[in-house]
């Protein structure tokens, strides 16, 4: 079950989320809050999963308020301008609903909130270790050595922590994803398979491992969402 509030200074929007979660039997209301002052009162009393977060309300935004929260629960931002989507990604946030909406698309909301904190806590997969053909050698590579994965057509560069040049074998990025599976890996571009535990920063289109930086396509920004949030 998830454990959820609601904080919105809109009475008729309250109204509506809260019966939208009453047709849901994964979700239980916790609390309905007018203002963020409200709601910063109810996290310190009550076990919270999810968050339906308005952005515009009086002294405090849903923003601002989401920036004061030390470890927030999961986030569903709810909005009536697209503009503040972005921003919303920057925070972490699981999805944002646009006023006015479809229960058709709060359930997607929900159903992906709910995806999120399954990863969160499922444990993490055991890496194997593995052998790729490099010219007329089977090179071993140690999984937790790889830092990400590049693809070239037939070919991919496994880029390792111990070695400054990556090694170069026949592959595709299907076959190489099956011996670097999620959550430890992710991938973050058509071309690119990246090490969740070497990530030292994430940009709007790019994630970075020290100085090197892997660029993060349209089709798999919620790969990156996902593991912000897990």
């Amino acid at each position: 079950m998830i454990r959820c509030i609601v904080v919105d200074d809109e009475q008729l929007v309250r109204e509506l989320l809260e019966d939208n979660i009453r047709q849901i039997p994964f979700l239980q209301l916790v609390s309905t809050c007018k203002n963020a002052m409200e709601a910063a009162a109810v996290l310190q009393e009550e076990e919270v999963d999810l968050i339906f977060l308005d952005i515009q309300m009086p002294r405090l935004s849903g923003l601002e308020f989401l920036r004061t929260l030390n470890n927030p629960p999961l986030v569903i931002l709810v909005t009536a301008y697209e503009k503040y989507a972005l921003e919303g990604y920057d925070l972490r946030v699981a999805d944002y609903l646009l006023k006015p909406f479809s229960f058709e698309r709060f359930l997607r909301a929900c159903n992906r909130a709910q995806e999120l904190l399954r990863l969160k806590a499922a444990p993490p997969g055991e890496l194997k270790d593995f052998f790729v053909h490099v010219e007329y050698t089977q090179v071993k590579i140690v999984a937790d050595d790889v830092e990400y994965v590049e693809g070239l057509k037939d070919y991919i560069k496994i880029h390792l922590n111990s070695q400054p040049r990556p090694v170069l074998t026949r592959m595709t990025m299907k076959a190489i994803e099956e011996k670097l599976p999620p959550p430890a890996f992710i991938r973050t571009h058509k071309s690119f398979l990246v090490a969740v535990a070497k990530i030292t920063a994430v940009k709007r289109e790019l994630v970075c491992i020290g100085n090197k930086e892997i660029p993060v396509g349209d089709a798999y920004k919620e790969n990156v969402t996902r593991m912000l949030n897990t």
